[in-house]
Parts: structure tokens; C-alpha cells; sequence
């Protein structure tokens, strides 16, 4: 994983919030909420919280539950904390594989699409563990290969044209990267869990032109920074084949792709 595949800062928290999280975030947020409320929890732990998609779709259902939502970057969480009205849910920011917590602090653990930055897997992994209570559940999301993501495939294959001897590869590397399940069975369990279950979740994403997966994708991720880094008087350039090449695939006016998640459950 490149060092930029983590960065998430200046512009790229708003236009992932206003952009992203309505084309792709939202209907997962839902799903996985619905799977952590099943079991009641009275203390979550989210880790890679984002820009809060998840949180408040979890405070949403649970709203006498105390939530923890954490984060690497602090400018996602600033964004966050900006639309959730404080009370409920408190912001830290904290990385995955050094968790500033006790031991069996929390009934519930809960990650929407963060496992594919875990530098190391299995120590993300033991520390949601350690710091679930007994028979506590570990709920998280990751995306599938990128070929069952329409709109990410699409923006990917354009650049190739933009930049032909470096494409840009940040989002089959990193977001799609980690869909093989027979691996992220093994990490599980080597981290100590049990019971696991994995399932694919199909979905459609919907935009009302073909520029909108553009900026989001292009701009509202750290491949922003993999453009930038090739040529940054270009991103608007590789913007705009992006949404040419969107346009081709689906239409010129509002348009859906494909996505899928595998959401993975599995207990302490």
C-alpha cells in the first residue's frame, strides 16, 4: 500500500462527504447498521469512521447507545463532527492497530470499509478483538474485486489514457483489494475470532450525471493524490475523461452502476 493510499486531508474530506458518501456509503451504512442493532449493543466502537456515515445510521437506530467513532485522519472526523450534533457519539481520532482503549471495552465493534488500510490485517484485527467484551460481535464491510464496482472500474480504466506508463492504480489496489474471503477468514481467525460469516451484498449506485462518480472518485479519494502526484495541473483534465468514459458506459444523463460489498461478521 502506498504511504498516500492513507491520506485523506485538504479537499478530500468535503467532496467525499457531499459526493461519495450519497453514491456509495449511505446504502451500505444502512446495511451494516441494521446488522450491529440486531444485537442491542449499549457501547460501540467504530473504527475508521470516515465522515460518519456509518455513525449516523448507528446513532439513528441506537440512540440510547454510546458510541465511540475513530479515525485515522483527523480532518474526516472534523467533517463528521460537523454534522452530528454533539451528545451521543464522541469523535477520536486513533488508529486501527494501536487502539487507545481498555480491554473489553465495548459490546460492539463496527468498521465500514476501513479494513483494506490496516497496514497489517491480523493486528487490526486483535486489537477490535481485545478490546470486545466476551462473545462481543466484530461487524465490518470491505469492498469486492473492482470489476463488480461498475462506476470505480470505469473511472480506473480512464486514466490509463490520461497517464499510459503510470496509471494510477489506487483504487483496484487498495478499496478493492481485499476481497479474497478464504484470506480474510484466516486473518480472523488468526486474530482469535470465531463463528464468521461472510456475505455478499449487491447494490446499485446512482448519480444524476456522469460528472458526479467522476469528482467523487477522482477527487474525494486519495487517488486525488496519485493524479496530483503524476501531474497536478492535470486533475481536472483526468477528471474530465473520467466522466467521458462514465457517460459512455451508462448515459449522458442520470446514471447507475453496479456495486458489491462482502460484510463479514464474527465473534469474540
Amino acid at each position: 500500500m502506498a504511504t498516500t493510499d492513507k491520506l485523506f486531508a485538504g479537499s478530500i474530506p468535503e467532496i467525499y462527504d457531499r459526493l461519495l458518501v450519497p453514491l456509495i456509503f449511505e446504502s451500505c451504512a444502512s446495511d451494516l447498521a441494521d446488522r450491529v442493532a440486531g444485537a442491542g449493543p449499549e457501547t460501540i466502537l467504530e473504527i475508521a469512521a470516515g465522515t460518519g456515515a456509518l455513525t449516523r445510521a448507528l446513532a439513528a437506530r441506537l440512540p440510547d447507545a454510546r458510541i465511540m467513532a475513530t479515525d485515522l485522519n483527523q480532518p474526516m472526523l472534523d467533517r463528521a463532527a460537523e454534522r452530528q450534533p454533539p451528545g451521543q457519539i464522541e469523535w477520536k481520532q486513533a488508529d486501527a492497530l494501536a487502539l487507545p482503549f481498555e480491554d473489553e471495552s465495548f459490546d460492539a465493534v463496527a468498521c465500514q470499509f476501513g479494513a483494506m488500510f490496516f497496514p497489517d490485517k491480523v493486528q487490526g484485527y486483535s486489537e477490535a478483538r481485545r478490546v470486545l467484551k466476551r462473545g462481543g460481535r466484530y461487524l465490518f464491510n470491505v469492498w469486492d474485486r473492482i470489476s463488480a464496482n461498475e462506476f470505480a472500474d470505469v473511472v480506473t480504466e480512464a486514466l490509463v489514457a490520461v497517464f499510459p506508463h503510470d496509471p494510477p492504480r489506487f483504487m483496484a489496489r487498495t478499496p478493492h483489494g481485499y476481497h479474497d474471503i478464504a484470506r480474510i477468514r484466516r486473518e480472523l481467525e488468526a486474530a482469535g475470532f470465531v463463528d464468521i460469516a461472510v456475505e455478499a451484498v449487491d447494490g446499485v449506485s446512482k448519480a444524476a450525471s456522469p460528472r458526479i462518480p467522476a469528482i467523487a472518485i477522482c477527487q474525494g479519494t486519495p487517488l486525488r493524490n496519485e493524479i496530483e502526484a503524476r501531474d497536478a495541473t492535470r486533475l481536472e483534465e483526468a477528471t474530465e475523461r473520467a466522466a467521458e468514459a462514465v457517460a459512455r458506459r451508462f448515459g449522458n444523463g442520470a446514471v447507475e452502476g453496479r456495486i458489491r460489498a462482502l460484510v463479514i461478521a464474527a465473534r469474540r
